[in-house]
């Protein structure tokens, strides 16, 4: 009798969940499997009971770009939401027309984000976290030769002493490319040139520099403003430190948009807005590793004392990047193929 009763438990939810209307969320692989898409699917689900979200991450942010453009290229994609665009990408994704203006008076949630984190004047896409690519040293590097300032990086006793990134394969590695355009404006080449006798290589990305860096290969990598904390609450040692140059580090902001052939506009809203919520902006810290958009977040402790907000954020105009950027990449590798 037990068994006959717990298979038509079995039977009901099946049959429920192949009943349920979905909502379909097109975001990376680890917003699934470290981010908060766990706490938002729940509070999503109890806030619209018989609506079933799903998430599809197969890949990368800009991999699940490429394929939501290429869907709709054909008209065909179950897509309700993108979440995870880089700024770098909104160019490519306005261009594309992938995603339709939201209704800010269906966004509640949207009046608790600083103007200074708005990434997208057009209205389509809303900033959900923001972090910041800068230098990160280890323990090895003696104190007195902690860089404070870009002029400090260029200290000979620096020589090989830094693992950079490639800013045609990596996102840190072409935010500190956009930093340095920033920072030094058409004399960006000469700095680059100068931190080449300091640079000990250039990886293809983020992941292999941290791991040599990790391994003890040289006591400086371009990363996070969040890795102190990071290591901090994972391992319980405070083991880096992150240096921000003259005050500066460089702002990442990652946004999410209603895909414009949803026909799920009022489910597609209050997805926004649960994201949006202090509930879920609190995880952000230390699942995204990253800083939340809302203001009136109170950060965890160790994240609070161990992250660093730059005093001087720097940031490129997406458009004004995406304009300018074969033209710097092909100063960079002139600069590169010089070492």
């Amino acid at each position: 009798m037990k068994v006959l009763v717990g298979l038509i438990v079995a039977l009901a939810a099946a049959w429920t969940a192949i009943g349920a209307e979905q909502f379909v969320v097109y975001t990376y692989r680890s917003f699934v499997r470290w981010g908060p898409a766990a706490a938002i699917e729940e509070a999503f689900e109890a806030a619209h009971p018989g609506v079933d979200l799903v998430w599809v991450a197969p890949g990368g942010g800009a991999e699940m770009l490429s394929r939501l453009i290429a869907e709709l290229a054909t008209g065909k994609t179950d897509a309700d939401v993108f979440l995870g665009l880089s700024a770098m990408d909104l160019p490519r994704a306005l261009a594309e027309d992938v995603f339709r203006p939201y209704h800010p008076e269906l966004v509640p949630n949207l009046a608790s984000i600083p103007e200074a984190l708005q990434l997208d004047a057009t209205g389509r896409v809303i900033p959900f976290d923001h972090g910041y690519v800068t230098f990160v040293a280890s323990g090895a590097l003696e104190e007195d030769l902690v860089p404070r300032t870009f002029a400090d990086l260029l200290r000979p006793e620096l020589r090989g002493k830094i693992i950079l990134q490639d800013p045609r394969t990596s996102t840190t590695g072409l935010a500190f490319l956009l930093w340095t355009v920033a920072r030094f404006g058409d004399d960006w080449p000469a700095f680059w040139k100068a931190l080449l006798p300091n640079t000990l290589t250039v990886t293809k990305g983020w992941t292999e520099a941290f791991a040599m860096f990790e391994a003890g290969e040289a006591p400086i990598v371009l990363s996070y403003a969040t890795d102190a904390a990071y290591a901090y609450i994972t391992t319980g040692e405070a083991k880096y430190q992150v240096l921000t140059p003259d005050g500066e580090a460089y702002r990442l902001v990652e946004g999410l948009g209603i895909v414009r052939t949803t026909s799920n506009l009022d489910l597609a809203h209050s997805f926004l807005d649960i994201v949006l919520s202090r509930e879920i902006q609190a995880l952000i810290p230390t699942s995204q590793w990253m800083f939340p958009v809302r203001e009136d977040v109170e950060l965890p402790p160790d994240f609070a004392r161990y992250a660093v907000l730059p005093e001087n954020p720097v940031f490129v105009s997406p458009t004004y990047a995406a304009e300018h950027l074969e033209e710097w990449i092909v100063r960079w590798q002139q600069v590169m193929s010089e070492r």
